[in-house]
């Protein structure tokens, strides 16, 4: 076999380089990817000087109320001793590392779309967090819903585990938009109404939802937006406030707070495309 010049060489080390660099995640597009998926507000409890990630959000449901963990690294109350890979089949497949499943409270329904690499910088921002040492709060559930065996049945009919594929009818613009608002946004776990079991009515794909804390979620299809320009659709997204000056509720005006207002101008042109590509459907029944 021929030896490889130097100049061969060095590329081949060049590639290998960047490759590995690829594989390690990159930090501070994780803390974007992050703000994308709207993590801060799941996993801070809901005081004044609550320490960020450090879990404690009460998440109130038809089933009882849920409370998100503690995801900063610390060793034993945090995810300190996690792999990557207990990572990636936490968010991919809703699995935690002894193999239990997790309630879909938390939202892996959409975050499996995530892609390889968003989920390796997410892993790597998540890493360089303080560490926290508060405890993890369990669940209050209605019986019987806090068998986790049962999600194993939940799964079978409405999870539907893998990254995310482009719609090759599509331009790449509308398909970033997908991507933000089915994947890291996961819109549709507040703004897509559900059966009787939690599953979300995919025919009724983000026509807006009652709310178990009270009133619903906005319809954001066509039907509801066609009555505003694309600069007042992205001007709340950036403000919270509509037009004729109302405010964003409270769940909403946090998601704008700690979310869509931190997107970049093109991210936020791509959601709203993909918001016009929808099929129009009329309001949910609140």
């Amino acid at each position: 076999m021929r030896a490889l010049g130097p100049a061969a060489a060095g590329l081949l080390l060049l590639g290998a380089h960047f490759a590995a660099c690829a594989q390690q995640g990159d930090a501070k597009r994780g803390l974007y990817i992050s703000q994308a998926a709207g993590c801060l507000g799941c996993h801070t409890e809901a005081r004044e000087n609550a320490q960020p990630y450090a879990g404690g959000r009460a998440l109130k449901t038809p089933f009882g109320t849920f409370f998100g963990p503690n995801i900063t690294p610390h060793p034993q109350a945090g995810i300190g001793r996690w792999s990557e890979q207990d990572f990636i089949r936490a968010v991919r497949q809703g699995r935690r590392p002894d193999g239990a499943h997790y309630f879909p409270a938390f939202p892996y329904p959409s975050f499996t779309r995530i892609n390889d690499q968003d989920l390796r910088d997410l892993w790597a921002y998540l890493r360089t967090l303080p560490q926290s040492s508060r405890a993890n709060q369990p669940h209050d559930l209605r019986f019987p819903f806090g068998w986790r065996w049962l999600v194993w049945g939940w799964k079978l009919f409405f999870f539907r585990p893998g990254p995310f594929v482009p719609d090759p009818g599509q331009n790449a613009v509308i398909n970033r938009g997908s991507y933000l608002v089915n994947a890291l946004g996961h819109c549709g776990e507040c703004h897509t109404p559900r059966n009787f079991l939690g599953g979300p009515k995919r025919s009724r794909h983000l026509a807006g939802a009652k709310l178990a804390e009270g009133g619903g979620s906005s319809n954001l299809t066509p039907a509801r937006l066609k009555t505003k320009s694309d600069a007042e659709v992205k001007d709340f997204l950036q403000t919270g406030m509509t037009p004729d000056g109302d405010v964003a509720a409270e769940s909403m005006g946090e998601v704008v707070r700690n979310t869509t207002s931190l997107l970049t101008p093109a991210d936020l042109d791509a959601l709203v495309a993909y918001l016009r590509s929808l099929p129009p459907l009329p309001d949910e029944p609140k």
